[in-house]
């Protein structure tokens, strides 16, 4: 690597803000350079989103032939059904291995350099020069490390930083990757554990917990707040608490953990009651697993003298600030977009935000990211999908509302399907109809989501979803009768 060569554009991660970035500033003209300590795709595709898909599929297909196979008319001898879980694994790996070559081959198309190596920025862009990076050999482990032997310098006229998050961990309970695991260590698991708690209900950690509930390893869920999925609706909540609590898993909510000890066996945390910390307990089991929650990845990123903002673990930039954020940080010339700028920790604002960024810094009028309707899933089985405010949020905004229900009991195809564990609610302002939530658990949740969100960036009212027609029979007409349910005029319920 030539230390003099210049870039209009150095995007420091290749994830799916980086990639997709340094793709759109490829389209609209500039010379780009990624670079990347790992594997092209970030945590998204190598360690979250994609893997994880896959295990749950395997999870939901296993499930569906062991609990569900005799309703579907397919008997199998005891033991017929074996697992093998280095395949079950393996499958997943492979299907990144995939992905990774795909997005190198979009780079080759677009003309993008993509160098291997950890960044650190040298200095922003000033009256004396252009921003100055230096490429390492990359150390440490995924998440962790400041760079080892240099490699080379460049340079270019924006620096954008996408280098996501990493886990957050217990301060008492560091990650082993043995006996107490991140979501990291979870995904290459050799063997699977005949027990497992999972501290964290979020959608990380619920991810985990039916995957492993699902293969036979006996799940505790350890929850701080008073509720399992404390982001989203508190009707689906209760629902999800339902659903999973009957296929086998336990739940400790309004719980804190406040030690664990690895024993010969395993590990044994001890846990105490949120409102009452004299009352404890313990519970043991074959791991632990850490899912509360992520910080943004800057560590060795950007030199001292710099002055990087950093604001509750994340980098700062204007985009809580601005109805039309630039994405620029504390340092001239430098951006920065996705999980490591702070919340919503999702793949798909990593993208928007990327391309609202390139968009605007080229001198382009773009739309943006609209952060009040930006959709979340959890991918379960029930599924459960959410986007605007949930019913508490609009009442403590002091907004005048009314509610649909639909509940997939008595939908054609749910009972079709043998999906009929579910409901749909929608949150409507009155009186003008606009649709300030949708949230869902249940068959398809992931995909049934995207209409409600259309519907909301497009300012569409409740009767535009009533007047639309729904093809029958499809898990969308859920959307449809919920709708009508606001109005009292609900046809299956």
């Amino acid at each position: 690597m030539a230390d003099t060569k210049h870039y209009d554009l150095i995007v420091i991660g290749g994830g799916p803000g980086g990639y997709v970035g340094a793709i759109r500033a490829a389209q609209m003209g500039l010379k780009v350079c990624c670079i990347e300590r790992g594997k092209l795709g970030g945590v998204c595709l190598n360690w979250g989103c994609i893997p994880t898909k896959a295990l749950l599929h395997n999870a939901e297909l296993y499930m569906e032939a062991i609990r569900h196979g005799k309703d579907w008319g397919f008997e199998f001898a005891e033991g017929a059904v074996k697992v093998d879980w280095a395949k079950v694994i393996g499958r997943s790996r492979s299907i990144t291995g995939t992905l990774n070559n795909g997005i190198a081959f979009l780079f080759k198309k677009n003309k993008i350099d993509h160098v291997e190596g950890h960044a650190k920025i040298l200095s922003g862009k000033t009256s004396a020069g252009p921003c100055r990076v230096q490429v390492t050999k990359a150390d440490g482990d995924y998440y962790h490390g400041t760079g080892g032997e240099k490699v080379g310098e460049i340079t270019a006229d924006r620096v954008m930083i996408a280098t996501g998050a990493a886990p957050n961990e217990l301060p008492f309970a560091k990650s082993d990757g043995k006996t107490i695991l991140s979501s990291y260590d979870a995904l290459t698991i050799p063997k699977q554990p005949k027990s497992m708690v999972i501290i964290g209900s979020g959608a990380i950690g619920m991810e985990f917990a039916y995957f492993f509930n699902a293969f036979g390893t006996k799940v505790t869920v350890v929850e701080m707040m008073d509720r399992i999925l404390p982001n989203e609706d508190e009707d689906i909540s209760a629902a999800a608490m339902r659903a999973f609590t009957k296929q086998g898993m336990e739940f400790k909510v309004g719980t804190m953990t406040t030690a664990i000890d690895k024993t010969a066996a395993g590990a044994k945390v001890t846990l105490a009651q949120a409102a009452d910390k004299s009352k404890t307990e313990s519970i043991e089991a074959e791991c632990v697993l850490v899912a509360i929650g992520v910080k943004g990845r800057y560590e060795g990123l950007v030199d001292e003298k710099l002055g990087l903002k950093i604001e509750k673990n994340h980098i700062w930039t204007d985009y809580k600030d601005k109805k039309e954020p630039t994405y620029q940080t504390s340092v001239p010339g430098v951006y920065a977009v996705g999980d490591c700028i702070g919340a919503p920790w999702l793949a798909h604002i990593a993208s928007e935000e990327a391309v609202a960024c390139v968009e605007r810094f080229m001198g382009h009028h773009t739309l943006g990211v609209d952060y009040s309707s930006i959709p979340g899933c959890t991918y379960c089985n029930p599924q459960i999908a959410s986007v605007g405010m949930t019913e508490k949020q609009a009442k403590e905004k002091g907004l005048k509302y009314k509610v649909g229900k639909y509940a997939f009991k008595g939908h054609g195809k749910a009972i079709a399907v043998g999906a009929t564990e579910g409901l749909v609610k929608v949150i409507v302002s009155e009186p003008y109809g606009e649709i300030l939530g949708a949230h869902i658990i249940g068959e398809d949740a992931s995909e049934l989501i995207g209409e409600m969100g259309l519907a909301r960036r497009v300012e569409a009212t409740i009767e535009d979803i009533i007047s639309t027609v729904h093809a029958h029979p499809t898990m969308h007409e859920a959307l449809h009768e919920a709708a009508l349910a606001t109005e009292g005029r609900a046809v299956h319920a």
